[in-house]
């Protein structure tokens, strides 16, 4: 048994190198094909260290960052073969590989790099982070109040962009000798400026709940996923009534740790397309698309596990219900929008349609969904979030000129 594990690994290994080998060739030709970037060209770098498994960390940034790009030079640095695939098929925006530390080091000697963002925390971000005389951002790629949002890592960048109040006392229990006010700028939530994608059916008198739960979870403490403890049965009793239209868009990552959790997720997946087989005017969606914001517009009511989806729903003002992990020793922050939420306990799962008509008549809950709003998000008016972003940007850049200007004896004053 032990020989055959051992084979398995290597075959997997060797699988994996390939693949990774091809990648890297197609890349490489792809960028051959593309004009080269110029020296001198750009001032702002997203850095994203990880391949295509996590390119939804990024992904939700390609809007803000295309809007970005209209005033300053933007260009995403992939370090690795299959996210710098993606991201040159889906993007819109100019994309360097550098798999090596040589290769890093050759872009940054071409290019004025002012400012360079970081959606997530990769360690593999320290090998960019020795680069001084700019400046390191985190960004983030989503509000929650998850552990995540809170760790320690905060400290390692220059300056975090977070999204507003709630952000800042979370931390503030957290972090200690953390300066906020310095360290952190507030930007609201770029990404609801530019939600994207069209309806994929034909809206009918049917309630439209969306589901959107997160992943497994990779220890007891990130144990938030529903699908194998409330997923299967909710889909089940809103399936049965013929009434409801389900978008269900799972975790690109749903099943990597546990096959178990896996498995439940390809289950829903068949039973949405048998549903659709027996009722084609039904048109349940299974979502695993790269747009983002017709989701949270369409549905009556969301159902979202502890994640940043409660946050992008949340901005909606709509009807959301959060489910509740059923691991016991998973972080649960009640000291936000949490402590007031509509939870969904496992065993209230088969009573999804009495919930679901009962959230979405309250009016109590839709006006406290409004005042959590505001204070995850401040001002949440078109085009509010992404004045604040840029504002950050412009005030950062301002920054690095200030400082260069005095390395170099300047008056600042007179550049």
């Amino acid at each position: 048994m032990g020989v055959m594990s051992d084979a398995r690994k290597s075959y997997d290994l060797l699988r994996r190198a390939l693949q990774s080998r091809s990648a890297v060739q197609r890349v490489r030709r792809q960028l051959a094909a593309l004009p080269r970037h110029s020296p001198g060209e750009y001032v702002i770098g997203v850095y994203f260290a990880d391949g295509a498994v996590n390119i939804y960390q990024l992904r939700q940034w390609y809007r803000p960052l295309q809007e970005l790009a209209r005033h300053w030079p933007v260009v995403l640095i992939a370090r690795s073969a299959t996210g710098a695939e993606l991201l040159l098929k889906e993007s819109g925006l100019p994309v360097t590989f550098v798999p090596t530390v040589r290769d890093v080091e050759r872009f940054v000697a071409q290019q004025p790099l002012k400012v360079v963002l970081y959606v997530n925390q990769n360690t593999r971000n320290f090998q960019m982070f020795r680069y001084a005389r700019r400046w390191h951002v985190f960004i983030n790629h989503g509000e929650s109040d998850k552990m995540y949002m809170t760790t320690n890592q905060y400290k390692a960048y220059d300056y975090a962009f977070i999204a507003g109040q709630a952000a800042r006392d979370r931390l503030s229990r957290v972090l200690w000798n953390y300066d906020l006010d310095t360290r952190t700028r507030e930007i609201g939530r770029p990404q609801a400026d530019h939600y994207s994608g069209a309806l994929p059916y034909e809206p009918d008198d049917r309630t439209v709940v969306l589901y959107a739960p997160t992943w497994e979870g990779d220890r007891p403490q990130a144990h938030y996923g529903s699908i194998g403890t409330h997923g299967e049965a909710l889909v089940r009793e809103l399936l049965a009534t013929g009434k409801h239209r389900i978008i269900y868009r799972p975790h690109p990552r749903s099943g990597v740790v546990r096959p178990e959790y896996g498995a439940a997720n390809q289950r829903i997946i068949s039973a949405l397309a048998a549903a659709n087989k027996t009722d084609p005017a039904a048109a349940h969606v299974y979502d695993d698309g790269p747009d983002l914001g017709w989701q949270l517009a369409a549905a009556d009511v969301a159902i979202v596990d502890i994640s940043a989806m409660i946050y992008d729903r949340l901005a909606t003002g709509k009807p959301l219900m959060v489910t509740m992990p059923s691991d016991k020793n998973a972080v649960v922050d009640t000291g936000g929008y949490l402590s007031a939420c509509e939870w969904l306990h496992a065993d209230a799962a088969t009573s999804i349609v009495d919930e679901v008509a009962r959230v979405r008549d309250d009016t109590r809950a839709v006006e406290r969904l409004r005042y959590w709003a505001t204070h995850y998000f401040g001002d949440t008016s078109p085009g509010a979030a992404t004045a604040k972003f840029h504002g950050a940007i412009e005030e950062l850049l301002h920054e690095w000129d200030r400082w260069h200007a005095h390395e170099n004896g300047q008056s600042y004053g007179m550049r």
